[in-house]
């Protein structure tokens, strides 16, 4: 995201969406075929159809099939927002340049609303013809007016009295009254009445206000059913207590999709924060993108909103009602044990484990003893990075504490820790992300905090996003020796998100890791300019270079007859450069396997050009986060982990970090990872050569393929001290 507007149950949540100003140009291989790239847009859109297929597969527990449902409108929306909006800016300025693919931006925009349609109209589908149905036989109804008898009406219509009607408020269109403002993503009626008296026809606009539930759940009727009705559907038939003395003739559902993009011109921006408060404010009336109506909508009002929201045809969307089905999420948050996933319990790390059962755990002296690796949600992330952060805080020999923060939760126990060990008098510097897309307020408001209480709050470099997970610890140990306690992560430092999120992160005593990150973190608060690292490969200028040396080392080895490999997992894989050496690694005959979540601009399985390498994709109840790089490297692998993604904007224009793992019981874990998701036995999504993904979720005898995320739980909760 990386985007993550939602993070209640998100388990697919979309955190692909890039910043348009990503098509860049790049140097043309003129050995490789010119239409070696898949379309980015379109392939985004395709991973939004795996979340989709997630939905109306019966095999997964029904309200997770509605929260994916959700999920995918949510994504869809984002989309639109970001994307497509940064389309249509750079078309309506001339700046627009053809894609990866060489298809010019005006037909690009023409396949994407093409295709989003067709995904968002089987979208409606999944829910009108699959998930509502099994809802009802579960108990949980979604009605219609025209479902309930007298009596639900009349106890709806108390509910409508007193808890909507006085919020409501509906506003004329006439002469005296302008066209209103439509906020992005609120859900509208459009209400056309006539005055009796003078037979004249007026035109009213009425919000569904957002401060209540989307799904009004109606009063028990004795069944046990749990019921409920969409909000704008119980306003609509109570339309006639707002416009008293009138005819209320026509009445439809709208909603708008705006440009939320964030500019700002830092070189110009003396303040950031201040710059960027008022490009949030200025967020909220961007320019309408999309419209979405119900399908019964009639020519006069559409051509009314097509006018005043100043929208092309193309950019109309007609579908059955209920709109917004992001509402979904309210319906998955419903109690029942036997419609959702299995609960699953992260255990701590063994490594983290004190060495006797009675004694408290010490974060510090299992970090001194060797490397910990943890893995996030099996093991937990409150047990391991949240009590770094807390002990370091509490502990008297702890001196300074340098933290990366790109996005965390309202009520963070991480930001708490900063906070008191400032007040405790250590040295703590905190370098907050303020421009991380949809916290950009989240983030102003937290670096106002911390600064009140003493942390020093920095905002990284000009130009760049600072996307990187570091915190370090500066402790003081026997003898007056300063010693570097190092966390690097794949994931944002948000408890929330991390029993949702896969993600992955290295706690290391290693000297030189300790010395390679204050050096980065001078670099990122000062003026320091550092070139090379030891053990860590960092963007912008060295990641991209780095990764493709490595690809190169293993086409080498493979054309000299030497056992060669790379293993990739990855959120997104689109650079171009790293697509490139990918395919001559291919064509050297080194067997690549990439394992990505979202977005794929390569092509695989296609001779002469592909052949070696396999992609896959797995979505299911956690979202696959970590990123994740290994290179056979003549049997001495090179292993990396870290927070970026194969994207122009991680590998330009953030700053990012990657870390070598050193430990053999390290290296042989992450093996296993990638030996368990491409195998043929487990539950996954296959990259064709024409472009298009399959899932492969059953045996060819009809059984069902391993789920990984369930199996990885499993094996990991039975890890024992024994391991250490």
């Amino acid at each position: 995201m990386d985007s993550e507007p939602y993070v209640d149950g998100a388990a697919v949540s979309n955190d692909l969406i890039d910043d348009f100003d990503e098509m860049v140009t790049f140097d043309v291989d003129a050995t490789l075929p010119t239409d070696r790239f898949l379309d980015r847009e379109i392939s985004w859109l395709s991973f939004n159809q795996r979340v989709l297929e997630l939905a109306e597969d019966p095999d997964t527990p029904l309200l997770e099939r509605a929260n994916f449902l959700a999920i995918f409108a949510s994504n869809l929306d984002e989309f639109f927002m970001v994307r497509v909006a940064g389309l249509k800016r750079r078309i309506a300025t001339g700046l627009a340049v053809p894609t990866n693919i060489g298809t010019s931006p005006k037909d690009v925009l023409a396949t994407i609303n093409a295709r989003a349609y067709e995904l968002q109209a089987r979208h409606a589908r999944a829910f009108s013809d699959s998930v509502k149905p099994d809802l009802d036989a579960a108990g949980i109804h979604v009605e219609m007016w025209s479902d309930l008898d007298a009596t639900d009406r009349e106890r709806m219509h108390e509910v409508f009295s007193n808890q909507i009607f006085p919020v409501l408020m509906p506003l004329a269109v006439d002469p005296a009254h302008p066209f209103p403002y439509i906020s992005g993503l609120s859900l509208n009626l459009a209400v056309r009445v006539r005055n009796p008296k003078t037979e004249k026809q007026e035109f009213a606009r009425l919000k569904v206000p957002q401060v209540l539930p989307r799904f009004v759940q109606l009063p028990d009727d004795g069944s046990g059913r749990l019921r409920f009705i969409p909000l704008e559907d119980l306003i609509a038939n109570h339309l006639q207590d707002l416009f008293p003395g009138m005819e209320v003739n026509e009445h439809h559902v709208f909603r708008v999709t705006r440009n939320e993009d964030v500019e700002i011109d830092e070189d110009e921006s003396e303040n950031l924060i201040q710059a960027l408060e008022k490009e949030l404010l200025r967020r909220r009336f961007g320019p309408p993108i999309r419209l979405e109506i119900t399908e019964d909508m009639d020519p006069v009002t559409l051509e009314l909103l097509v006018r005043e929201l100043d929208i092309t045809d193309q950019e109309v969307y007609r579908l059955p009602a209920p709109l917004d089905l992001a509402g979904l999420f309210e319906i998955a948050k419903i109690t029942n044990p036997e419609l959702h996933y299995a609960k699953h319990l992260p255990t701590t790390a063994v490594q983290l484990l004190p060495t006797e059962p009675n004694m408290k755990p010490d974060i510090f002296a299992s970090i001194s003893r060797r490397d910990v690796l943890v893995h996030h949600p099996y093991e937990s992330f409150a047990t391991s990075v949240q009590a770094f952060l807390e002990q370091a805080a509490a502990d008297p020999n702890v001196l300074a504490i340098k933290q990366t923060l790109y996005r965390t939760s309202g009520d963070s126990p991480i930001i708490e820790a900063l906070i008191d060990a400032a007040e405790a008098g250590k040295q703590v510097l905190a370098l907050v992300e303020i421009k991380a897309r949809f916290d950009e307020q989240n983030n102003i408001t937290w670096a106002r905090k911390l600064e009140k209480a003493g942390v020093h709050v920095v905002y990284g470099l000009v130009g760049l996003k600072t996307h990187c997970k570091l915190a370090l610890v500066i402790r003081q140990e026997k003898g007056g020796r300063l010693r570097h306690y190092t966390h690097i992560g794949t994931g944002n430092y948000n408890p929330k998100t991390s029993r949702i999120y896969e993600d992955m992160g290295l706690f290391t005593a290693d000297d030189q890791v300790g010395k390679d990150v204050t050096r980065l973190f001078n670099e990122l608060s000062g003026y320091a300019i550092e070139k090379k690292f030891k053990r860590l490969l960092v963007a912008p200028l060295h990641l991209r270079k780095g990764l493709i040396k490595r690809i190169a080392v293993e086409a080498e080895n493979a054309a000299a007859g030497k056992p060669s490999g790379i293993r990739i997992k990855i959120n997104s894989m689109v650079d171009e450069e790293i697509i490139d050496a990918l395919y001559h690694a291919s064509n050297a005959g080194v067997p690549i396997d990439i394992w990505v979540r979202g977005i794929c601009s390569l092509k695989a399985g296609i001779p002469g050009l592909s052949e070696n390498i396999r992609v896959r994709s797995i979505l299911g109840r956690y979202l696959e986060h970590s990123r994740l790089f290994s290179f056979h490297n003549e049997g001495d692998p090179q292993v990396f982990i870290g927070s970026a993604d194969m994207m122009h904007r991680n590998l330009d224009r953030r700053v990012e970090v990657l870390v070598r793992l050193v430990q053999d019981d390290h290296l042989a874990e992450i093996e296993a990872l990638f030996n368990l998701a491409m195998s043929p036995e487990t539950s996954s999504w296959y990259l064709t050569p024409e472009g298009s993904w399959e899932r492969h979720s059953r045996s060819d005898s009809g059984e069902r393929l391993a789920d990984m995320q369930d199996g990885l739980m499993k094996q990991i909760s039975k890890r024992r001290r024994s391991t250490r």
